[in-house]
């Protein structure tokens, strides 16, 4: 589109501009601004690197006047690259003017990243009032409050007392020392002697983590590392839990870890390099056998008063922990391992937390499951079963099974098939894909469980002649565990499931039935598409024999002392 079109409405419009001779005058346009707008406008280029910063927003000014929006949208994306201790607040107040929200969540999020030093910047004190108040409410602006009402002090000053009441009611008095509010706060006379007392009153009567504390937000990077000034303070070998490496350990090294006590003194806590806005954590829990661990997380300000976030202190995890919590401003964290299935030791290989945007959901503190967990990548394994692979229940393989192999089994009236998450979530449907190269049909029911000493049964399918997919609901249940328990097969003595999901994923498409039984697939792959038939198997006929998935052995309680704290 031309850079002119935009102009046609004002200048062909019938209005004053496109009278004959008429002369409209561009009051508070600087002309340098103007003459980019011009070169613009005919050469369809504008040099930004070379024009001085007021000129810069002038232009952006004029573009938004004159409704130039990819011209608008390129001096926002110019501004955000260059901003500055000195002209942030500038381009931020110009910014919130003419309601450019990219470019002025650009300007905040510099701010945040560097409020000490805006703080004492000229740039500072010419701020609006809007505009001031919207960057000193932000709980991730994060100053002292000492500083902050030095600042906000010196800004009423500036522009006039008359507004301090409100810009004053942006400090968080309760965050600042008795020592503070009554030798800083109190002598200015900026706060009200009710303000102050109701805030010493605050300060004395909460909880420190109910304290409406700031913190630095760094949205989707990991900020337990030594790069951000991380560091673990309590807990044995200490030095690899932030190293970065979750590929290289054993039962020698490659983890951090403490005794597992009755009272719940001992744990892994990790200081942040400051003070910081989190609501998602990662951890590896070790997890070169079977075991499984129980344990909860807990955040704080100062080491004394800790509010738990996380309380898996009930459930059976293993491998990869991804969690999820409201937001909250900590500097400390605190894991707590409460139990192991093979000896009292709790042992973590890495640890990750940091803010994330991503949703999530959350009933009774555990996550609700929206992407299948049951997968091989979310660490979720197959624990019982029969099987010529490990997991091909988990691996997603929907096309490629025949009769001897590609399924999970296991004998009817004997065990059953039962999988493990690699942590608790809520979950409401399943869906799996029963073994369907001829005409059988199963009859089935599904449990449920967080400890595998107490199941709960939410599907029922004894009864029923069940063939092929299979998508099942219910009511809304926290999992660790789900049993698959065959009670009838029309051809055989053998239950076999081919692909199992949770939570049932019914906006993937797949193919149902194995390929080269029905129509073949177009849009599959020749060596796919070409494959011969797959032989049935006989109503009397079993399926393949195939290998027990036991688990690897545990270490030897009699292996050397290393070994035998894992």
């Amino acid at each position: 589109m031309s850079p002119l079109l935009p102009l046609r409405a004002l200048l062909y419009g019938g209005m004053k501009e496109s009278q004959p001779q008429a002369e409209v005058p561009l009051g508070d346009t600087r002309a340098e601004a103007f003459s980019m707008l011009l070169q613009y406008l005919y050469t369809g280029r504008a040099s930004l690197s070379s024009a001085r910063e007021e000129t810069l927003l002038d232009f952006l000014g004029l573009a938004h006047r004159y409704g130039l929006q990819p011209l608008e949208d390129s001096v926002s994306e110019f501004l955000r690259t260059v901003l500055h201790t000195h002209n942030v607040c500038l381009v931020f107040d110009v910014a919130s003017l003419y309601c450019l929200d990219t470019l002025s969540a650009a300007c905040c999020a510099y701010m945040d990243r560097h409020a000490p030093e805006v703080l004492v910047s000229d740039g500072f004190l010419a701020l609006s009032k809007t505009a001031l108040l919207t960057v000193v409410r932000r709980d991730s602006f994060a100053a002292t409050e000492k500083d902050i009402f030095l600042a906000l002090s010196r800004w009423c000053r500036h522009n006039g007392e008359s507004t301090a009441q409100e810009v004053m009611s942006a400090v968080r008095l309760p965050l600042m020392s008795l020592t503070e509010m009554l030798n800083v706060v109190r002598p200015s006379g900026l706060v009200t002697p009710d303000d102050l007392l109701d805030a010493i009153k605050m300060r004395s009567e909460s909880r420190d983590m109910d304290l409406n504390y700031r913190g630095m937000l760094i949205p989707e990077e990991n900020i337990a590392t030594m790069k951000h000034g991380a560091q673990v303070v309590k807990g044995e070998l200490k030095s690899a839990l932030l190293d970065g490496d979750t590929q290289n350990y054993d039962l020698d090294h490659g983890f951090s870890r403490h005794p597992i006590e009755d009272e719940g003194r001992a744990g892994i806590q990790v200081k942040l390099g400051q003070a910081s806005i989190i609501n998602h954590i990662r951890i590896l829990l070790w997890d070169r056998d079977s075991r499984s661990y129980s344990y909860y997380i807990e955040v704080s300000m100062d080491e004394l008063d800790w509010v738990r976030v996380v309380d898996h202190s009930k459930f059976l995890c293993r491998s990869w922990q991804n969690l999820y919590f409201p937001a909250r401003v900590c500097r400390y964290v605190r894991i707590v391992g409460t139990h192991n299935t093979v000896n009292k030791v709790f042992h973590l290989v890495a640890f990750e937390c940091m803010f994330t945007h991503r949703p999530f959901t959350l009933e009774k503190g555990l996550l609700v499951a929206s992407e299948n967990v049951a997968t091989v990548t979310a660490c979720a394994s197959v624990i019982e079963g029969v099987s010529r692979s490990r997991n091909a229940l988990l691996n997603g393989d929907t096309r490629n099974y025949d009769w001897d192999s590609g399924y999970t089994c296991h004998q009817l009236g004997s065990g059953a098939i039962v999988i493990q998450l690699a942590q608790p979530y809520v979950i409401s449907s399943l869906r799996l894909l029963l073994w369907d190269c001829d005409e059988r049909s199963y009859s089935y029911y599904i449990e449920l469980s967080t400890n595998q000493q107490q199941w709960l049964r939410v599907v029922d399918r004894t009864k029923v002649a069940c063939r092929s997919w299979q998508t099942l609901t219910f009511e809304k249940q926290p999992a660790c565990f789900i049993r698959i328990v065959g009670t009838h097969n029309t051809a055989n003595e053998v239950f076999h499931c081919v692909h199992f999901e949770c939570p049932a994923q019914l906006d993937v498409e797949v193919k149902e039935g194995s390929p080269g039984l029905g129509t073949p697939d177009p849009s599959s792959s020749p060596q796919l598409s070409q494959q011969p038939r797959p032989p049935r198997p006989s109503r009397t006929q079993n399926l393949a024999p195939l290998h027990s998935m036991s688990p690897q052995p545990s270490p030897s309680s009699s292996s050397s002392s290393s070994q035998s704290n894992h």
